[in-house]
């Protein structure tokens, strides 16, 4: 196989200048766990880890190597391991705010052109929940793709008011699936085009692994069987890129309880367009859309035309937005003044 089949299209050849090194070849990382990672060249997947100079020099744990990204790199031991020198750009991406902290983030994966949100019709579908995948998939450039699984487990009546209500939030395109009878598997199968690269987003338990082995054709990833109430039971561990016969690459992630916000207020107004659309309207241009006068926002509420929730949605996510650019704002500046402090004790000690 060439790298181009494994995604390194022109967008990633006009950056091997800038990213090339001497002794060097080009890699995708397929796999991260605990700082160690798995990358694949043309000719086979390799056990790699970064360059003491790469681990020094990244400023944030954001920059290191994810799931997706391409980097430079240096085989040894007859082309059995690998050292990790640099990561090329990234074209697109797909990251949430760190679990436990205020203003870090956390890369999920990278350079990933379709996002498959998943949510299963039987125990997990939350509208809520889904706005947040729909914004971070356009914060980081990448195409959305709702998949609702376990349709069959769900009555017809209530499948039909799942999608409405999906509807109702966003024109992104919808698939009923179920792993049992196979529905919408076809429509599925046609969206996995060879050399572009698909990621699962979803909470534990909603049938990302079973997914997965459905379209690899065999049991290749451990799976165990749904609780009496439909709801499934967690098993992947760690995100992983996995290639399908049909040449479509597949990003496995684990479930994700916590989809706190980053910087991302051009992602929401993507995600919640209608509003954006109502804002440009507003009197003023810095409308916060809870007090002005002249609020082309909360006209549309009074009037009908947008529903309260949504709009409810749409402030709690701009806020979280918005205070976390403040966190990560203050937390650049702590680092920099620490910098600061750092090179004038050098420079005393050196007197």
């Amino acid at each position: 196989m060439q790298l181009h089949d494994f995604g390194f299209d022109q967008w990633f050849e006009a950056h091997a200048a800038e990213c090339g090194m001497e002794g060097c070849g080009f890699a995708r990382v397929t796999a991260v766990d605990r700082g160690s990672c798995l990358v694949r060249n043309a000719s086979r997947e390799i056990p790699a880890e970064l360059s003491g100079r790469l681990a020094y020099d990244t400023k944030s744990p954001a920059d290191l190597p994810c799931v997706g990204d391409w980097v430079t790199a240096h085989l040894y031991n007859d082309g059995t391991a690998a050292i990790i020198q640099r990561v090329f750009p990234r074209r697109t991406f797909l990251r949430r705010r760190s679990p436990g902290t205020i203003g870090g983030v956390q890369m999920i994966a990278a350079n990933i052109d379709t996002a498959f949100i998943i949510q299963s019709c039987r125990v997990d579908f939350n509208p809520a929940r889904l706005e947040r995948y729909l914004v971070m998939a356009a914060d980081g450039g990448v195409e959305p793709v709702i998949l609702l699984t376990k349709a069959d487990l769900t009555a017809p009546e209530e499948l039909e008011h799942i999608l409405a209500t999906v509807q109702a939030l966003t024109p992104t395109r919808t698939i009923a699936l179920s792993n049992v009878t196979g529905l919408g598997f076809d429509a599925l199968r046609q969206m996995l085009v060879p050399g572009r690269t698909c990621c699962l987003l979803g909470s534990s338990g909603v049938g990302k692994t079973t997914l997965i082995n459905r379209l690899l054709g065999l049991e290749a990833f451990e799976t165990q069987a749904v609780s009496g109430t439909g709801e499934g039971v967690h098993t992947t561990t760690r995100r992983q890129l996995v290639v399908l016969g049909q040449g479509a690459m597949l990003v496995d992630t684990p479930g994700m309880r916590e989809l706190g916000m980053t910087d991302a207020v051009d992602g929401i107004d993507a995600g919640f367009g209608e509003i954006a659309a109502l804002a440009a309207q507003c009197r003023y241009a810095d409308c916060t859309h809870e007090h002005e006068p002249g609020c082309a926002v909360r006209a549309a509420i009074r009037a009908g035309e947008l529903a309260q929730d949504r709009y409810a949605s749409y402030l709690k996510l701009r806020k979280e937005s918005e205070f976390a650019a403040l966190s990560t704002l203050g937390r650049r500046r702590k680092e920099k003044a620490f910098g600061k402090f750092i090179h004038s004790f050098k420079k005393q000690q050196k007197r």
